[in-house]
């Protein structure tokens, strides 16, 4: 008897529920596998993307508070940041500090949309940079980690103090701070 036929012989005349168990408990096994893998992948790729929006929306407040107020003091830079903050904290604005940055509102006045923040407005900018866009990242940084101790608690507006715009008379001014004044 050769031993391909005594293999043969042991496979058909042998009891095979342990051998099914085995391997669909291999089975189960190699797919608690796969999906524990696929839910590991899935949880990098979320905190990455976490960690991209983070980014982004730190680079948005950095650079409203660098156009908004470049070149004012630092208690102006943060006042500035945190209304920012705030609009994205209030269920009047949008969720994400890009969206609360690049608002678009109708201007009836105008008969068109307008930058909530005047400087969106231009098409071209200066590039940020300099001492000036260090200070400015970093004073983001502690607005939007929460570093920093809010003075302007509620406020949603401001505007520049060498304007006086028809919506001010409706709001309640809560502070002048360097080249702005601020509103809830």
């Amino acid at each position: 008897m050769s031993p391909l036929y005594a293999a043969r012989v042991f496979w058909y005349r042998a009891d095979k529920g342990p051998w099914v168990f085995v391997l669909v408990l291999g089975l189960v096994v190699a797919l608690l596998g796969f999906l524990l893998s696929a839910v590991f992948a899935n949880q990098d790729e979320r905190r990455n993307r976490a960690r991209e929006l983070d980014r982004q929306n730190l680079a948005c407040l950095a650079r409203n508070v660098y156009f908004e107020a470049r070149g004012e003091p630092a208690a102006g830079q943060y006042a500035v940041a945190e209304v920012t903050m705030n609009r994205k904290a209030s269920r009047r604005f949008p969720r994400t500090v890009c969206a609360v940055v690049y608002q678009k509102n109708w201007d009836p006045t105008r008969g068109r949309h307008v930058g909530a923040f005047s400087w969106t407005e231009f098409n071209e900018l200066p590039a940020p940079g300099g001492e000036e866009w260090e200070r400015a990242w970093k004073v983001a940084e502690a607005v939007y980690y929460q570093r920093y101790t809010p003075a302007l608690e509620g406020a949603l507006f401001f505007h520049a103090t060498y304007i006086t715009p028809g919506w001010a008379k409706e709001k309640k001014r809560v502070a002048r701070i360097g080249g702005h004044v601020f509103y809830r």
